[in-house]
């Protein structure tokens, strides 16, 4: 009787235990619940559409292959491939969006779940995202869904009629390939391609870049709004960081400040590593700068000017913006002098853009108005700034014609390692129906207003 007893105890205990392991088991989480579509599936289709009638303009037949991120995040927060958003607003790991470009369609080839949300060893933590199946994403976003395992028939097929393959490679030219380097990084697109030729000989392969630059370098009414919200943090960081600039501050101090103020109006992460240097360090190029594991955090002296070059990110659109500051809170003469002079030339070189202008149009101008005893200390490049959006450099064609809609930077360098001098004034620009608008207009530029937003509380 006790025997039995036990039994039947130990039995219904089990039965308690597996009831509360599957009660204690997290939900399925579905996509949207952990992220939303930024733009509606209307402004996407079109996107895609306009890059399909551009190609076509030109003659060409084949289709366009836009890899996504591979994996997981390791520390960091998963980000998106900016071309696999910029035509889906997805983030969806490990997928290969596929548009065609005679039959006028595109399909995203995705896993049939998300292996971020799986560990075998932490079921209860890790509950599961479908992918496929989970009909809102291909209904949100306005594009079909297919498996990934489906790709590589795909590509079988195209390989046998010799279909050629647009992807973009990041800059204009030919394409670029995998090479016999034993140290190199490589891009998603350098190793998609490679794996296409080595599974699929007989395709063909082209850079769209330029196509795809056509496009992206006007944005729409969407991504400007995203774009002055993430131009509004960044403003609103380096005035808050002027504040607390004083001898005896160290660089990554500053940082600390400004990238605090970030967060505290909602940036999601740093365009690119904050570019906050002081003194001689001032006088030298970030890359040269970021050679050296703890170079950036000098100390600042009286007499020093600090230079900002500095960006957040916000919904994956991203901000640059600089200013030169004196550390002891008032420009020397001379100081004032070349700060003038660099931010006379921004100014001129802004109400020169509109509508119609041409870049080369802008790179003439601002060599006819840098004084000749300066021109050997100032940036030389595209047109004295870059392009915006998804990146800091996002796709652009240096000999178009602007137009409404366009965004980038103005920013005529000087560095004066002769003086031990170096000054730098970035803003945002953004081109309008009859001229432009300066995005980051909120933020001081003159000496005077620089000082007084220093002193300000």
């Amino acid at each position: 009787m006790n025997k039995l007893f036990f039994k039947k105890l130990m039995t219904l205990s089990l039965f308690f235990i597996l009831v509360n392991l599957i009660c204690a088991q997290t939900p399925v989480q579905s996509y949207f619940e952990w992220t939303s579509l930024p733009f509606s599936k209307e402004e996407l289709a079109e996107r895609r559409t306009k890059l399909i009638d551009v190609l076509k303009r030109q003659g060409k037949s084949g289709i366009v292959l836009f890899p996504a991120r591979d994996g997981f995040s390791y520390g960091e927060t998963f980000r998106q491939l900016d071309d696999f958003y910029y035509f889906t607003g997805l983030e969806l790991p490990n997928a290969i969006l596929a548009i065609d470009i005679d039959a006028s369609t595109a399909v995203i080839y995705c896993p049939e779940r998300d292996m971020r949300f799986e560990s075998g060893s932490r079921p209860n933590d890790f509950p599961g995202r479908p992918l496929l199946s989970d009909e809102s994403i291909s209904e949100t976003a306005g594009i079909r869904l297919s498996h990934i395992n489906d790709f590589p028939m795909l590509m079988v097929e195209k390989a046998k009629s010799k279909t050629k393959v647009f992807v973009n490679t990041g800059r204009r030219g030919p394409m670029t390939y995998i090479s016999d380097e034993y140290i190199a990084s490589f891009s998603p697109v350098q190793i998609l391609v490679n794996a296409l030729q080595e599974k699929h000989p007989g395709l063909q392969f082209e850079n769209v870049y330029g196509s795809l630059a056509s496009i992206r370098m006007i944005k729409s009414a969407t991504e400007i709004e995203l774009m002055r919200k993430a131009v509004n943090i960044t403003v609103s960081g380096i005035k808050t960081a002027a504040k607390a600039i004083k001898p005896g501050v160290t660089e990554r101090y500053l940082e600390g400040v400004l990238e605090g103020d970030y967060k505290k109006h909602g940036s999601h992460r740093l365009a690119f590593g904050s570019i906050i240097k002081s003194g001689p360090n001032s006088l030298w190029p970030w890359r040269i700068l970021a050679t050296h594991y703890d170079r950036r955090n000098r100390t600042m002296k009286a007499g020093d000017l600090v230079i900002f070059d500095v960006g957040c990110e916000y919904e994956n659109y991203v901000s640059d913006v600089g200013r030169t500051f004196p550390v002891s809170g008032k420009f020397s003469k001379r100081q004032k002098e070349i700060l003038e002079m660099e931010t006379s030339i921004a100014d001129q070189i802004i109400a020169f853009i509109r509508p119609g202008v041409s870049f080369n149009d802008i790179r003439v101008l601002t060599d006819s108005i840098i004084p000749i005893k300066a021109k050997k200390y100032m940036q030389v490049g595209l047109f004295f700034g870059h392009h915006l959006g998804l990146s800091t450099g996002d796709p652009n064609l240096p000999n178009a014609t602007l137009q409404p809609g366009m965004i980038f930077t103005v920013e005529p360098w000087y560095y004066n390692h002769d003086e031990q001098i170096s000054v730098f004034t970035e803003d945002v620009i953004l081109v309008t129906e009859d001229g432009c608008e300066v995005l980051s207009d909120a933020l001081p530029r003159t000496p005077e207003d620089l000082e007084t937003l220093m002193k300000s509380q």
